[in-house]
């Protein structure tokens, strides 16, 4: 038998880092809410214990999204934040570098300087994509398949700013690029999992997944990759951003449960 160390799964949180570095001044000062307006708060914290439990490798950067968002691919950005991007102003408000939240607040004033891109770009995304580009391919040395879990959260109800303007959302999103990210019966166990659970579950909407999903998802190549996201009402106070101590464990162990399922479902996998 496999230890789970063995399975070729991983998984990426990418939006809970709240670090803001020095170079980026136009995020200095804002209030706590605009700041925290489209951060994944928590999303590190509610799956700690499954993943130290169940002993899954993870990759979590510290950085803040609106500082340049790895969810996103590296030519995602436009005139608003970049002087002299090829795209347009307009283009891309909630891109690379992200120039207002959800909520239409303004968070770059003046496009930044093509070298502090560069800069922003090789410090704070590269990194992160690197190590995920490592474990594809240390995983792909020795398996057929690599299975990838991206991890998120997101507004209880959308927003102007989305596809559902005003809708109530599931508790949980299960994406895949609308089927081209992973291979169906991966979807089908994920999915199922989280069902089993005790969540909610919907698929592919208001979200279909993002860059690391796009970038990442070749299930004709063997890389398997769903998003997932978790609907921020049932663990935290969305408008002070204030986590709920009193729902922390129930979905902490239903998290482990469903994460626990899946790894199971690719060790019968490896083992078959």
């Amino acid at each position: 038998m496999s230890s789970a160390r063995d399975l070729p799964f991983f998984v990426s949180i990418p939006h809970s880092g709240e670090q803001v570095p020095k170079e980026v001044t136009w995020l200095q000062g804002l209030p706590e809410e605009t700041l925290m307006r489209d951060v994944d708060r928590f999303v590190d914290t509610l799956y700690a214990p499954a993943l130290q439990n169940l002993n899954i490798q993870s990759f979590i950067t510290p950085w803040h999204r609106y500082v340049v968002d790895p969810n996103r691919t590296p030519d995602e950005y436009d005139a608003d934040a970049v002087e002299g991007a090829k795209h347009p102003a307009g283009t891309h408000p909630k891109g690379l570098h992200w120039n207002v939240t959800t909520q239409g607040e303004p968070l770059i004033v003046s496009p930044m300087s093509p070298e502090l891109h560069n800069t922003l770009v090789k410090k704070y995304y590269q990194p992160f994509h690197d190590l995920i580009q490592d474990m594809r391919q240390k995983l792909k040395a020795k398996h057929p398949h690599v299975f990838h879990l991206d991890l998120h959260s997101m507004p209880s109800q959308g927003t102007r700013f989305h596809p559902d303007p005003g809708e109530k959302r599931a508790e949980v999103v299960i994406s895949d690029q609308h089927g081209t990210s992973a291979a169906p019966d991966f979807k089908d166990e994920v999915l199922d999992a989280f069902q089993q659970a005790g969540f909610q579950v919907a698929y592919n909407w208001p979200y279909i997944g993002g860059g690391i999903t796009k970038t990442y998802g070749e299930p004709e190549s063997g890389f398997h990759t769903v998003q997932i996201e978790l609907n921020r009402a049932q663990y935290m106070d969305e408008d002070s951003k204030q986590l709920n101590t009193e729902n922390l464990s129930a979905i902490q162990k239903k998290l482990e449960t469903a994460l626990s399922a899946i790894q199971s479902g690719l060790q019968k996998r490896l083992n078959g």
